[in-house]
C-alpha cells in the first residue's frame, strides 16, 4: 500500500499529459480495427484495456530506462493511455457491428462514411454523459463491485510492483501477434492455407478446419464451459438439425451447390439460435435485476439514486445530436426520436448496475429490450426498430465501460473529469477508425454478411427481431416459427436455471450465449474456438501458473495479430480495385 501511494504523490502531477492522450490515440487507432473484426466474424469482442497498459508501459518506461533525463511513466498516464485506447476499441457497441448493418440488409440504404461516423459518435457520446451522472450514486454502493474494472486495476498495480514480469508478458503478447498476423498474411497473400474436411456432405454442412490462429485465441479467452457449449451448438444445429432439414425439403440447396452451405442454411437455423439467446438474455437480466434490487434493500440502501448535479451543457448536446441524426439520417419523427433518450437513459443505468454487479455487460440484452419496446411503440418500421433501439445499446455499452474506467480512477486518485475527457477523445477516434474499418471489411453489406467469411451473428440477431417485429410471425414458415417457439422455451429455462442455480451447480449448464451462437455461426468456427478452449484448459491443468500468467496475454496477441493484418489485406485489396 505504501508503494501504491508513493506512486499517486508524484503522479498527480503528470496524468492527462501529451504522451499518455497519444499512446492512448495510436493504440486505439490500432487496436480498433481488431474489435471490428472480431465482432463481425464471431459477434464478440474483447477489452483491450491491458493490451494497453502493456504496451504503454512496455515503450515508456523501456525510453525511461535507457535515458535519465526521460520522467517515468506514471500510474496515473497508464490509466489515461487505457482509457482513451479501450473506449477506442469498444466503439463497436455504437451499432457497427449489429444495427448499422442489420439496418442495411433491411431497407437496402447504406450510410456515408461521414453521417456513419457522426451517429456512432452521436449514441457513444450519450452513453458517457449517463455515465458522469451515475457515477457517484454507483461507486457509492458497496454492492456494485464491477469486476472488470478490479481486474484492469490489479493489472495496473501488478505491471508497477512488478515491472519485469510487465515486460515479459509483453513479449509473449507482441510474440503471439506476429505468430498470428504472419499465418493470416500468409492466407491471404502468399497460399491459401486449405480449409480440409473429412468428406464432402461434413464440408457441405460447414465442418471444415479453419486456419485462425484469432478463432483459437477467443477459444483461450472464452474458457472450458463456453468452448464446450459451441461444440455441442455446432454438433446439434450443423450436424443434427441442418441434414434433417435437408433430408425433409425444409431447406432447398441450389442445383449442382459444392462446399459450404453455410448462408442457404443459416437463413433457417439462425431464427431457433436467436431466440434461445435473447429469451435467455432477457430471463438472465430480469432475474438479475430483481435480486440486485432485494439485496440492496436488505442492505438498507437505494436501488436508484436521484445523480448529483453536474455540468449540463455536454449533457443537452449529446441529446440534441441524437435526436436530430435520428431525423436527419433515418427520416424518424423528431418527437419518437426524443422518446429514445429516457429509454437509453433508463437502460443504461441499468446495464451499469448489471456490470457493476456481476461484470457482464448485457449489451445485447439491452437492444433486444430496446427493440422490444419500439416495436410495440411503433410497430412495422424498421428505422425506428433499430436505430432508435441502437441508441440505447451503443448508450449502455460506452456507459458501462467508463463505469469500469471510473471505478479504476476512483481507487488510485485519478480525477474524473480528465477521465471523462479521455473517454470522449477515445470515442471520437474510435469513431472514425471504426467506420473505416468497417467500411474497408464490408463494403458490400448486402452480399458479404450472413455468410461463411463474415457470419456477423449480433447482425442476424439484431435482423431478425427486426423483421418478427415488423412483419409478424405469420410472413414465416410454420417449421420456423415452430423452431423460434422451442428455442426460446429453452432459453428461457437455460436462462432462468443459470440466474438461480448456485455457481457450482450451474457451471455444469451449457452457456446460452453460446450455444445460441453456434447456431449462427459456422460449424469451422464454433470448432476452431472450442479447440482454443480445450488447450488452454489442458494447459492449466498441468501448468496451472504459467496459464495464469500468461493465456490471456497471448490469446489477446493471436486475436490483435490476426485481426490487424485482415483489416490491413482487405484494404489491400481495396485499394488494388480502385
Amino acid at each position: 500500500m505504501d508503494q501504491t501511494s508513493t506512486l499517486h504523490v508524484h503522479a498527480v502531477e503528470r496524468e492527462f499529459s501529451p504522451r499518455a492522450v497519444i499512446t492512448g490515440i495510436v493504440l486505439g487507432i490500432l487496436l480498433t480495427p481488431s474489435n471490428v473484426y472480431a465482432g463481425l466474424k464471431i459477434g464478440w469482442s474483447f477489452n483491450m484495456s491491458i493490451i494497453a497498459l502493456l504496451v504503454g508501459y512496455g515503450i515508456w518506461q523501456g525510453l525511461a530506462k535507457r535515458s535519465s533525463a526521460r520522467l517515468p511513466w506514471t500510474l496515473h498516464e497508464s490509466n489515461i493511455n487505457q482509457t482513451v485506447a479501450s473506449a477506442a476499441a469498444s466503439i463497436i457497441s455504437g451499432g457497427l457491428v449489429a444495427p448499422i448493418p442489420a439496418y442495411t440488409l433491411l431497407t437496402g440504404q447504406q450510410l456515408e462514411a461521414v453521417p456513419m461516423v457522426a451517429w456512432v459518435f452521436s449514441v457513444s457520446f450519450l452513453g458517457i454523459w449517463i455515465a458522469w451522472y451515475l457515477r457517484p450514486s454507483l461507486l457509492n454502493d458497496k454492492a456494485l463491485r464491477f469486476p472488470e474494472g478490479m481486474a484492469t486495476l490489479e493489472t495496473l498495480l501488478h505491471i508497477y510492483n512488478h515491472g519485469h514480469e510487465a515486460a515479459t508478458r509483453l513479449k509473449v503478447l507482441l510474440s503471439a501477434a506476429v505468430l498470428s498476423g504472419l499465418a493470416k498474411w500468409v492466407d491471404s497473400f502468399v497460399w491459401a492455407i486449405p480449409r480440409w474436411s473429412p468428406t464432402a456432405q461434413l464440408e457441405r454442412l460447414t465442418f471444415t478446419a479453419d486456419p485462425s490462429l484469432l478463432l483459437v485465441g477467443f477459444g483461450g479467452i472464452i474458457g472450458i464451459r463456453v468452448g464446450l457449449t459451441l461444440l455441442l451448438g455446432a454438433l446439434l444445429a450443423w450436424g443434427g438439425l441442418a441434414p434433417w432439414l435437408l433430408e425433409h425439403g425444409l431447406v432447398q440447396l441450389p442445383p449442382g451447390s459444392s462446399g459450404p452451405q453455410f448462408a442457404v442454411l443459416v437463413e433457417w437455423l439462425l431464427w431457433p439460435g436467436v431466440s434461445l439467446m435473447v429469451c435467455a438474455t432477457l430471463a438472465s437480466l430480469a432475474i438479475r435485476l430483481w435480486s440486485l434490487h432485494t439485496s440492496t434493500k436488505a442492505s438498507g440502501g437505494a436501488t436508484w439514486a436521484m445523480p448529483k448535479a453536474g455540468p449540463a451543457l455536454g449533457f443537452l448536446l449529446a441529446i440534441v445530436l441524437v435526436v436530430s441524426l435520428q431525423a436527419m439520417l433515418f427520416g424518424i419523427n423528431p418527437w419518437m426520436a426524443l422518446l429514445t433518450i429516457p429509454l437509453a437513459i433508463c437502460l443504461a443505468a441499468v446495464a451499469a448496475r448489471v456490470v457493476g454487479a456481476t461484470g457482464i455487460p448485457p449489451i445485447g440484452a439491452i437492444g433486444q429490450l430496446s427493440q422490444l419496446s419500439f416495436g410495440i411503440v411503433a410497430p412495422g418500421q424498421v428505422p425506428i426498430n433499430l436505430m432508435s433501439a441502437n441508441t440505447a445499446g451503443g448508450s449502455a455499452g460506452q456507459c458501462t465501460d467508463l463505469m469500469n474506467d471510473f471505478k479504476v480512477g476512483r481507487a488510485i486518485g485519478a480525477t474524473p473529469r480528465k477521465q471523462l475527457l479521455a473517454q470522449t477523445l477515445g470515442i471520437f477516434i474510435g469513431s472514425i477508425v471504426g467506420v473505416l474499418a468497417y467500411l474497408a471489411l464490408i463494403p458490400d453489406p448486402q452480399t458479404m454478411l450472413l455468410t461463411e467469411e463474415w457470419p456477423a451473428p449480433a447482425v442476424a440477431t439484431w435482423k431478425a427481431v427486426a423483421q418478427t417485429l415488423t412483419h409478424g410471425l405469420d410472413s414465416l414458415s410454420a417449421s420456423i416459427r415452430w423452431a423460434i417457439f422451442i428455442g426460446g422455451f429453452a432459453g428461457l429455462l437455460l436462462g432462468i436455471l443459470d440466474s438461480l442455480l448456485p455457481a457450482h451447480r450451474a457451471r455444469y449448464l451449457p452457456s446460452t450465449a453460446a450455444l445460441g451462437l453456434a447456431f449462427v455461426l459456422p460449424a469451422s468456427v464454433s470448432l476452431m474456438m472450442a479447440l482454443g478452449a480445450v488447450l488452454t484448459w489442458l494447459v492449466s491443468c498441468r501448468w496451472p501458473s504459467l496459464t495464469e500468467r500468461f493465456a490471456i496475454t497471448a490469446a489477446a496477441g493471436l486475436i490483435a495479430g490476426e485481426s490487424i493484418t485482415g483489416v490491413g489485406a482487405s484494404l489491400w485489396e481495396m485499394l488494388g480495385n480502385l
